[in-house]
């Protein structure tokens, strides 16, 4: 059973954006694309270890994959869910490293004979190479991309200051979370009306 983390909970180590139900598009937030440069939110070895803990109940067990082997596979996310906003084709590499990191650790189903009964569990084949987490959050994207309803749902936050994507459980979410994007759209309106244009 897959147990998400939630936004409070990144939020509290330090992750400004989180807990969407599908860990691809929370690894695709760890880059904020809107600085210069771009800032990598699991970029050192110590956030990165928080992260890849917070989301280990969502995700298969084994060793934290490789920091490369994570920016690849985050960068090829990032392009093909940016290719799908912008109306655009993604990038051959993208769908070649999204595709590559989801056969890398293959996953096939097993029946297990419990006391409780019998059960079906999956089993993520790494004895060849390849990092099981890796996988299933490629699979994931793939899962996404392949599903053209629920593709209808990602967004990016409507801050111009933010570059957070998400999945809009309602056709009224616009911010990527509504105690800090969502906040500053408020003060800002609330600013707006209270002292209006006093250049007159």
């Amino acid at each position: 059973m897959s147990i998400r983390v939630g936004v409070d909970e990144l939020q509290g180590a330090g992750f400004p954006m989180g807990g969407e139900p599908l860990v691809a598009l929370d690894l695709a937030d760890t880059l904020m694309t809107v600085t210069e440069p771009a800032t990598d939110l699991i970029g050192t070895r110590d956030a990165s270890a928080t992260w890849w803990a917070l989301q280990s109940g969502s995700l298969p067990p084994g060793p934290v994959p490789d920091a490369a082997a994570t920016r690849r596979l985050r960068a090829a996310i990032r392009d093909v869910l940016d290719s799908h906003l912008e109306a655009r084709d993604a990038r051959p590499h993208s769908v070649d490293d999204l595709n590559a990191a989801a056969s890398a650790a293959p996953m096939s189903p097993r029946l297990v004979v419990t006391a409780d009964g019998i059960h079906r569990e999956e089993r993520w084949h790494t004895e060849y190479g390849g990092n099981a987490a890796l996988a299933a959050i490629a699979a994931e994207a793939i899962g996404l991309l392949a599903d053209p309803e629920r593709l209808r749902l990602l967004r990016r936050c409507a801050d111009p200051a933010c570059s957070m994507l998400f999945l809009a459980g309602n056709k009224r979410r616009k911010w990527c979370t509504s105690n800090i994007c969502g906040n500053r759209a408020r003060v800002a309106r609330h600013y707006e009306r209270t002292h209006g244009d006093r250049s007159v």
